[in-house]
């Protein structure tokens, strides 16, 4: 069984928690990097990824490697922006399909609940489970 971590990070908590999985699991890492990118720092940061997010953007991202049907098993790790999941893996979500596949999600935030988070990126892969869920805080 094939396994592929697929990330976005802004501040490198949901980076860190791609490599350790993708390390363990001796699977692929396969990072989302947005062409533009979004603000590091200030309130900027946090109104730019907040509206992206509730406006439920998909951001050109630069070229990543990923052929859904050379894996059985995805992860998909990203922050938690605005009650959902980041734009960027909105992005990769349209643009590969990952139906059939075993889907497990790691969702970092700064606290609150993921509930809705968890139910949206559900909901964007027309399925009503998850093989896991690792919130981390």
């Amino acid at each position: 069984m094939k396994t592929a971590v697929v990330y976005y990070s802004l501040s490198g908590n949901a980076r860190y928690a791609a490599e350790k999985i993708a390390d363990a699991m001796q699977a692929d890492l396969i990072p989302l990097v947005p062409v533009k990118p979004y603000p590091d720092h200030g309130f900027r940061m946090f109104f730019v990824g907040g509206m992206e997010a509730t406006m439920k953007r998909k951001p050109k991202l630069q070229p990543y490697s990923f052929r859904a049907d050379d894996y059985d098993t995805v992860v998909l790790c990203s922050p938690m922006w605005a009650g959902t999941f980041t734009p960027p893996v909105r992005t990769f979500l349209s643009e590969n399909s990952l139906r059939g596949k075993r889907i497990a999600a790691v969702i970092s935030c700064g606290g609150g609940d993921t509930a809705r988070c968890v139910d949206q990126l559900k909901k964007a892969l027309q399925t009503d489970s998850l093989a896991d869920v690792l919130k981390l805080v």
